[in-house]
């Protein structure tokens, strides 16, 4: 049996019906950037590997301190090749987010990488850093990790909001994440964050995720209180906050303002 040191504290928390707040990650680095965004209150972080250029060995490393200072760690990978999700999961990841899921094959197949046997066709590593390499059955450390690993699919799309009742009902299927920029941009609306082709995406998404037993996400919405508290009164409990780029530039900005405000005359 796991120690609560290495149980996927934000899935806990999610199936308590809890919000779950994560911070993006794309220029950092280091092995501290997860203990740091959990001093901020922060559950989780994820590494996103679709929009840098972070190699699988600091991903692997930003997610094994992150563990062990008890914020969940997930991973974007850049796309669908099963060698990149199972290099991630075996790295440290508890939960992984994938990029542009249009259908309930795309779904099936990621479910496929992702999840070993009986649901899915991961391959078996053995000890693993997401259970602490502790010394456990395989039975038992294949089971632990089918249950605790997340599997996040992005809507990004018109077609993937279409599709959403049917990639909810994919057995493994974890959480429904709406790519909101990326589906502004694909409606031809970009950055209009609460035009009414917005809304309705995800009213649709949050009512397949009722009826499927999913978790729903959104991301994209850093800044905007109101909009956050409407999706999270329509069900989202995982709700990407910001990154770590947009957080350094506008904490050095506000700094610089203040400076030349006070100091030059």
């Amino acid at each position: 049996m796991t120690t609560p040191a290495y149980q996927n504290k934000a899935k806990q928390a999610l199936l308590a019906d809890q919000l779950v707040l994560c911070m993006g990650l794309r220029q950092a680095r280091t092995a501290d950037i997860g203990p740091m965004a959990a001093s901020c209150g922060f559950d989780a972080i994820y590494v996103d590997m679709e929009h840098s250029a972070i190699s699988h060995d600091t991903t692997s490393a930003i997610c094994v301190a992150a563990i062990g200072h008890g914020i969940t760690p997930f991973v974007r990978v850049p796309g669908h090749l099963a060698s990149d999700m199972s290099r991630v999961l075996d790295g440290g990841a508890q939960g992984i987010i994938i990029p542009h899921v249009n259908t309930a094959e795309q779904a099936q197949a990621i479910i496929a990488a992702c999840k070993f046997p009986p649901i899915g066709h991961r391959s078996v590593m053995g000890a693993n850093p997401a259970l602490g390499y502790q010394a456990i059955p395989l039975a038992e450390n294949n089971s632990r990790l089918n249950h605790d690993t997340v599997v996040i699919v992005m809507l990004e799309t018109p077609q993937g909001i279409e599709n959403a009742e049917a990639i909810a009902a994919v057995e493994g299927v974890d959480m429904l994440l709406i790519g909101s920029n990326d589906l502004c941009t694909e409606m031809g609306i970009p950055g209009q964050l609460k035009h009414p082709k917005i809304k309705e995406a995800y009213e649709t998404t949050a009512a397949a995720c009722r009826k499927h037993g999913k978790f729903l996400g959104v991301g994209g919405i850093r800044g905007d209180l109101e909009l956050q508290s409407q999706l999270t009164a329509l069900g989202a409990r995982f709700i990407i906050a910001g990154n770590d780029v947009a957080y350094l530039m506008s904490a050095a900005r506000q700094d610089v303002q203040a400076l030349r405000k006070a100091c030059v005359k």
